[in-house]
């Protein structure tokens, strides 16, 4: 049955993209598709770091908005920026397969961190990205490098870089990728030196609670294995405590129905040291990766996290 579905969306050029991609599987299906093309609360807020204004739910809110008047029937997020638990009457109808879920560095000049000249100015709003990299700085001995918070959306990161205000940043690979420009990546980090947030790569599609026939036409967007890695992932995040801009770092994989899921966690204003926890486990449910999700969370709470 052929739908018209309006589709809310940031207006930075990476959320029109998602956008446009999720519009064009849907066109492919026999639906109507349009776009309303909106502004966040988080597209505004660009003085402060996210974790001091609301956390990256702020990107969310004024599509959820939307959804709820009617005005648009889903919205699509990175999933990274989607709260671990949605409000009352909302869903997360679909996963989609993720793109590379790894960090990239970015930089003019120097080819990774290493070749960082003394006093070199790295660029992250990310939490998740201070403490990894506070550890990485620890692990390569140079304390004299520092991390300055870098916001707005990916092109504005990239300019304040072109002008100089940073040696080096720090982004999503997946981002880079998908607006063509993966030749800015100087590096991809390993998982082991920078592991991933919850969810880092994947888009998700979110709807009101309760359209079935909605819900039908989406099905075929969402990818099996995405979905339940992802899920383990965000239910380390929610049992930490459910904020978008915690120090938190889970990254799930999948082998057959064996899954693999790391977390990593960080004192954003002590000492450089990680508390890692990890733990593999037959997955074949989303109850089982959210099981898995929690046990690793209260490893990390025993080690020392909160």
């Amino acid at each position: 049955m052929s739908l018209k579905i309006t589709i809310a969306t940031r207006e930075s050029r990476l959320a029109l993209w998602q956008a446009e991609h999720v519009k064009a599987l849907l066109l492919q299906r026999g639906h109507q598709v349009t776009l309303l093309g909106m502004t966040t609360r988080g597209d505004q807020i660009l003085d402060r770091s996210l974790s001091k204004v609301g956390g990256k739910g702020l990107f969310v809110k004024e599509l959820e908005t939307a959804l709820e008047e009617g005005r648009a029937d889903i919205a699509v997020h990175s999933l990274k920026d989607v709260p671990m638990d949605l409000p009352p009457g909302f869903a997360l109808a679909g996963v989609m397969a993720r793109e590379d879920p790894r960090d990239a560095w970015v930089s003019p000049q120097y080819g990774r961190l290493e070749d960082l000249p003394t006093g070199a100015v790295v660029g992250t709003s990310s939490l998740r990205r201070s403490v990894l990299l506070r550890a990485e700085f620890e692990r390569l001995g140079r304390p004299d490098l520092r991390i300055e918070p870098l916001r707005g959306n990916l092109d504005t990161r990239l300019r304040k870089l072109d002008e100089g205000q940073y040696a080096g940043i720090v982004l999503a690979a997946a981002g880079l990728m998908r607006l063509g420009l993966a030749a800015r990546i100087r590096h991809v980090f390993d998982t082991e030196q920078m592991l991933p947030a919850a969810g880092q790569g994947a888009l998700g599609i979110e709807t009101r609670a309760g359209r079935a026939e909605l819900a039908q036409a989406l099905a075929p967007l969402a990818d099996a294995v995405t979905t339940l890695c992802t899920a383990a992932e965000r239910a380390v995040s929610r049992a930490m405590g459910g904020s978008c801009s915690m120090p938190l770092a889970a990254h799930a994989t999948l082998e057959g129905t064996q899954m693999l899921l790391r977390a990593a966690w960080g004192d954003p204003e002590g000492a450089p040291g990680l508390v890692r926890a990890s733990e593999r486990a037959d997955v074949r449910t989303p109850e089982q990766a959210e099981a898995l999700g929690q046990r690793v969370a209260a490893a990390l709470r025993a080690g020392g996290a909160h």
